[in-house]
This record gives structure tokens, C-alpha cells and sequence, in this order.
């Protein structure tokens, strides 16, 4: 399974899934939902929990996962399984589950599993009664191929005539849902003369994405807290009083996700263009070093090349993670041998402890200057032999422009295999990238905001295998109610 392509497609590609009058469904895509999900049903469905994938693309995930058998899986996975379709049909908006739901009855597709994901949403959902009332004939048409359409019309003839627990009902019926008293009203209505004109519920009861609300003006400062944070220490800031506030920020950012049991490297563009001027000033290079806070959080082993301007000498940070000693490697310039200073953990540095270790670089203290020189500094980083590096930049390249480019498309042919990406910190969303995209062959994704982080991780590990693991134990901890 391509995770990094899968994300992609995820994340852009919305077209729905359409049901013509003749009976037929049309998705453009199948192919590639199948051929996901037959190489890994489990992670293949997990990842449909990644923040930011569209909706009509967590419909297919719902469909397909329905569709198919799970004969051969083992009850660990079937049970995963079940609790990502009731994640999905409930975070979902209501007219893309049913949409879900009506193409199994056309694909003809009927298992135990999809028979109590239907009768659950129908009878279970929070907003079923006024679903029923607006949506009375496509309800009735799922509900009728989950259990069978004698199978219900004989359910709901016997509590039309009173019946509420009967051992045939039971059998039929209430044994696929948790709720037998509020199935039974429900099914009555379910059967009753419908309501011209009501209007169906819009919103999911239980939305996957939990975004806080966008500023409608963008300014350095209202792009999430440790970019905020890291604009004061830039602009002079009390620093005894900022370090601490800045470690509590990227604390609660990294709360509950999973360690990366890897190497990753980081290539931070620190050249002039990342400062910025005027209203955007610090802006792009604070979102970009809140990135790295973030990544350090989280790798086990971070390597952090810093100063991609001509001139100015690089910085390596390296470290194997937060609270861990790491070493940091300091050059006076390209061609230059590095001297190391063994320096105290992050967690202490991001505290305020006194020390010229690693701490203070990932803290504030990049410096903006000189002119962007990415392709060096890709080298250097991967000197390290990283598992995955990351190129964290505006997108300007204007010292040998093309360079990048040229020394990427070289990489295959000097045997280097290590993956390698490109994180575009722009200052808002709707920036125009047109001219800023220094390696069109690299996989690419812009970020702006802090909130982007909780989609933009899994896309990043997702290139390396290590990330795998990652992403599959961090899904499951959303699964289970974790915040990741």
C-alpha cells in the first residue's frame, strides 16, 4: 500500500460517488480503494481517519470496508475494523453515509458486518428521527438490504401488531443493536407515512476533524500558539518568561502522539526570505521552526540542518528526542569540518536551562540571513543517513536556481534511496506557489497554521517505513479516544 499516494488522493480528489437511476455506480477511483485495501484492510481503513481527508473519500473508505468479506481476518483486526465504520459513518455528514450505504445495495454487497453497520445508523444514530422523517424512502431501502427485505417488512409487521421483544424479533432484529427500545419506535416510524418538506440533518453528530476556528485576517501572531510564542522571541520578548510558555505549547501539541522509531533529518531554511518584512515579518520562519519543536517531540532521533543561507555557517542538531541528551554539531561554513559540543536534552532547553546546546536552537534562536542554498544542505543532512528527510522552506531558491532540482534528480544514480520531501511554509492558505516550488520532483505540501501539523505528520512519515507503525498506532489512538 502507498501511504504517501493514498494521503494525496485522500486530500484532494472530491468527487462523489454517484448513483445514476439505471442502478449503476460511478466512482473513478475504485481501483485504487480496492487494490489499498486488499493489501492491508486495516491500515487501509485507519487512514481514512487522517485528518484532512475529504469526506466523499471517507464515504469509499466506509464502502469499500463494508463491501468486502472479512473472512480470513482475525478478530483483533474485525474488531478494528468496526470501530472505524462507526467512526466513520457517524463523522461522516449523514448524506454521505447514506450515499455509502445505497451503493452496497447496488454492488449487491450484504455481510454480517455491513448488516450491523446499517441497522446501527439507521436506528442508532443521534439524529435518526429526524434522518427517518427526511429521508424516509433511501432509509428504508438500506435498511430492507441490510436485513433482508422480507426479513424487515416481517420486523416491522410484528411491532406494527405489538410486538417488542419477541424471541423471532430478537433474532431478526435486536440483536444488532444496542439501543431494542428506541429500535423498535424507530422502525415503527421508519414505516409510517412520511413528512413533505422535512429538512435532513447536514452536520456529522461526531466530526473526525476537530479544526479551531481560522483567523479571517492573518497575522504572525493568530497562527497557532508556538509559532505565536516564537514571534516574541524573535522580536526581543522576555525571554525567562517565553522559553517556559513555548515548552507548555509544544507539549500539549505532541500530547498523546506516538514516537517515531526512526531517524529523521531536517533541512530548515533560515535564509533572509524567511524572516520576511513588514506585516509578515517572522511569520514563515516561526511557523517552520514550530514544525521542527514539534518533529523533535516526536522523533526519537531528529538531525536539524539550520542555515541554508551562503555564508552562514550550518547548524546540525542532533538529539533522540525530547528530555534526551543530544549532541549538537556547529561549522564555520560549507567545506568546513564541524567541531561537537555535547549539549543538555530539549525538554530542558525549551525550559529556560542555561546552555548553548540544542535547546536554545529549537527554542528561537534561528538565525534569518543570507541567501537560500537548499541543495547543500540536503547534502549534509543526508550525511546522517537519516530514514526520511525534510526540507522545511518558503519555496525561494535564488542561488543557483535550480539546484535542488538538479542534485535531487541526481540521487537515484549515486544509490541514494533515502526519501526525501518538501514542507512549504507559506503565510496563509491561499498564498501563490506558482514561482516558490524549488524541486517540482519532490513530494510537496504547504502549511501555514499550527493545526496543519495534525495532517501534515502522517503525510511526512508516511514516506519513510518507520512512519507505518507510526501512523497506524497513532490512528488507533484516535480510535480509542486519544487526541491525535
Amino acid at each position: 500500500m502507498d501511504i504517501p499516494t493514498l494521503l494525496q488522493h485522500f486530500r484532494t480528489h472530491d468527487a462523489p460517488l454517484v448513483l445514476s437511476r439505471g442502478g449503476d455506480l460511478a466512482w473513478d477511483d475504485a481501483e485504487l480503494h480496492r487494490s489499498a485495501r486488499l493489501s492491508d484492510p486495516e491500515g487501509y481503513a485507519l487512514l481514512a481517519l487522517v485528518p484532512g481527508v475529504l469526506p466523499w473519500q471517507r464515504a469509499r473508505v466506509l464502502l469499500c470496508t463494508l463491501a468486502a468479506s472479512q473472512d480470513g481476518l482475525d478478530e483483533r483486526t474485525r474488531a478494528t475494523l468496526a470501530k472505524v465504520t462507526r467512526a466513520l459513518m457517524f463523522g461522516l455528514p449523514p448524506a454521505y453515509a447514506v450515499t455509502a450505504f445505497l451503493a452496497l445495495r447496488r454492488l449487491r454487497a450484504n455481510h454480517k458486518h455491513a448488516t450491523r453497520a446499517v441497522v446501527a445508523f439507521v436506528l442508532e444514530h443521534p439524529e435518526a428521527d429526524a434522518l427517518i422523517e427526511a429521508r424516509r424512502s433511501a432509509l428504508v431501502d438500506c435498511f430492507e438490504h441490510a436485513l433482508g427485505k422480507a426479513t424487515a417488512r416481517g420486523c416491522a409487521r410484528l411491532i406494527a401488531e405489538g410486538d417488542t421483544g419477541s424471541g423471532r424479533l430478537r433474532r431478526s432484529l435486536l440483536r444488532f443493536t444496542s439501543e431494542p427500545a428506541a429500535a423498535v419506535e424507530r422502525v415503527r416510524a421508519l414505516y409510517a407515512p412520511g413528512t413533505y418538506g422535512a429538512v435532513a440533518p447536514q452536520e456529522p453528530p461526531a466530526p473526525l476533524d476537530q479544526v479551531g476556528e481560522r483567523p479571517q485576517i492573518v497575522t504572525p501572531t493568530n497562527r497557532g500558539d508556538i509559532a505565536a510564542t516564537l514571534v516574541h522571541l524573535y522580536q526581543g520578548g522576555p525571554a525567562a518568561e517565553l522559553r517556559p510558555a513555548l515548552a507548555g505549547y509544544v507539549a500539549e501539541a505532541t500530547r498523546g502522539m506516538p514516537r517515531l522509531a526512526g531517524h529523521v533529518a531536517v533541512v530548515l531554511d533560515t535564509s533572509g526570505s524567511m524572516r520576511g518584512y513588514g506585516d509578515r515579518e517572522w511569520a514563515v520562519l516561526s511557523q517552520a521552526a514550530a514544525l521542527k519543536l514539534v518533529l523533535a517531540g516526536v522523533c526519537e532521533r531528529l538531525t536539524v540542518v539550520e542555515g541554508a543561507g551562503v555564508g552562514v555557517g550550518p547548524t546540525v542538531v542532533e538529539g533522540a528526542g525530547v528530555g534526551v541528551g543530544p549532541t549538537v554539531v556547529e561549522g564555520a561554513g560549507v567545506g568546513v569540518r564541524p567541531t561537537m559540543v555535547e549539549g543538555a536534552g530539549v525538554g530542558e532547553r525549551l525550559a529556560g536551562v542555561e546552555g548553548a546546546g540544542v535547546g536554545e536552537r529549537l527554542a528561537g534562536d534561528e538565525a534569518a540571513e543570507g541567501a537560500t542554498d537548499l541543495a547543500t544542505r540536503l547534502l549534509d543532512a543526508l550525511d546522517a543517513r537519516p530514514d526520511l528527510v525534510v526540507i522545511v522552506t518558503d519555496g525561494y531558491e535564488n542561488v543557483m536556481p535550480g539546484d535542488l532540482a538538479r542534485v535531487v534528480a541526481t540521487l537515484p544514480r549515486a544509490g541514494v534511496t533515502t526519501p526525501v520531501v518538501l514542507c512549504q511554509a507559506t503565510f496563509t492558505a491561499g498564498d501563490d506557489l506558482t514561482l516558490r516550488d524549488p524541486a517540482p520532483q519532490l513530494p510537496r505540501r504547504p502549511f501555514w497554521h499550527q493545526d496543519d501539523f495534525a495532517g501534515l505528520l502522517p503525510w511526512l512519515f508516511g514516506h519513510c517505513a518507520p512512519g507505518r507503525d507510526w501512523i497506524r498506532t497513532a490512528m488507533l489512538s484516535r480510535l480509542e479516544g486519544g487526541r491525535t
